[in-house]
């Protein structure tokens, strides 16, 4: 099993405790976010979790707890984002010490194991085209030698966020304009040796060098875990055009308080505020209460690893180890 914590909201940042609490009594209690009387307990030992990814624009908090979390025997691997956007947009994030952050996390795991997202992108009068050419080449500077490649996405769902973007003169990004931009990054990150991906947008720019992310990636983790998966080809269908794997996400929409305005998970700022004061460390759920008779032990989850006897003890990844 591949265990996303979370695209939903930002976990490391503001839920770490309940997170290691969780991963201590190996389950945790999912609500379906589109269903709220269908909770599903689901096993996330280190004999079922192949691997987890960590979404997060600020993960110091669980930096402390990384050792713990390895001796407990779980590998996983981060995507962390980082826009040059002010305070206006992104108002809760000091990106001097997140750039740290990035930096020390890349020196404590390894530089495979942070990918480096810069996104989403969007154009208003205050953050043109040319400031986002001017924001990648020095974030592309700083960062060159700490991340492998480079995610990008646009922001599509324009009237989703509508409300929360009055004032800004949001532009509608046509596709030309999305090539345009997009060949001019991957210019930029390619002087720095580093290869760019789009994140589930249904604009093909394979021909600007730049290919579609997984970024909950098989092949990845793979490398990671040191043994092959099953089915890591096998879908995750929840958003069109994306490329990752099959996984559990273990997060709740409207709970993350960076309060950026552009965020598709928690559209609702007020809610989320309050969903976060309900937040309890020790409940198996991420916020409120919950009707115990309601908990389903969840069944179909299992591990993707492949036991070693069906590979006649063939290490994989050999030469990388």
């Amino acid at each position: 099993m591949i265990l996303s914590a979370s695209r939903r909201t930002d976990i490391p940042a503001f839920y770490t405790e309940w997170f290691m609490n969780r991963i201590r009594e190996g389950s945790v209690c999912v609500i379906n976010p589109f269903n709220k009387n269908q909770i599903s307990r689901v096993n996330i030992t280190p004999e079922v979790v192949d691997c987890m990814v960590f979404w997060s624009k600020d993960p110091r908090p669980l930096m402390k707890h990384l050792d713990e979390i390895d001796a407990l025997g779980y590998k996983y691997y981060f995507q962390f984002t980082i826009t040059a956007y002010r305070r206006d947009v992104e108002l809760n994030l000091n990106k001097k010490e997140i750039i740290k952050t990035f930096i020390e996390l890349s020196e404590k795991i390894g530089k495979e194991k942070v990918i480096l997202r810069y996104d989403p992108i969007f154009l208003t009068d205050n953050y043109s085209f040319d400031f986002h050419l001017k924001a990648l080449d020095v974030l592309c500077d700083r960062l060159k030698d700490h991340t492998n490649k480079i995610v990008i996405s646009f922001l599509d769902d324009y009237r989703k966020v509508a409300s929360n973007m009055k004032g800004f003169n949001l532009q509608q990004l046509s596709e030309r304009s999305m090539i345009e931009i997009a060949g001019a990054l991957v210019e930029i990150a390619s002087r720095y040796h580093l290869p760019m991906e789009t994140c589930a947008e249904k604009i093909d720019l394979e021909e600007l060098g730049i290919n579609h992310a997984k970024c909950i990636d098989g092949e990845l983790i793979e490398k990671i875990v040191k043994y092959p998966i099953k089915h890591k080809d096998k879908k995750d269908k929840n958003r069109d055009y994306c490329g990752c794997m099959k996984c559990i996400d273990i997060g709740q929409y409207d709970t993350c308080v960076h309060n950026c305005l552009y965020c598709y998970a928690n559209v609702n700022k007020e809610r989320a505020r309050s969903n976060y004061k309900l937040h309890n460390p020790k409940s198996p759920v991420l916020f409120g209460d919950y009707n115990i008779d309601l908990v389903k032990d969840r069944k179909d989850v299992k591990s993707f690893r492949i036991a070693e006897e069906h590979f006649d003890k063939i290490k994989l990844f050999e030469d990388e180890a």
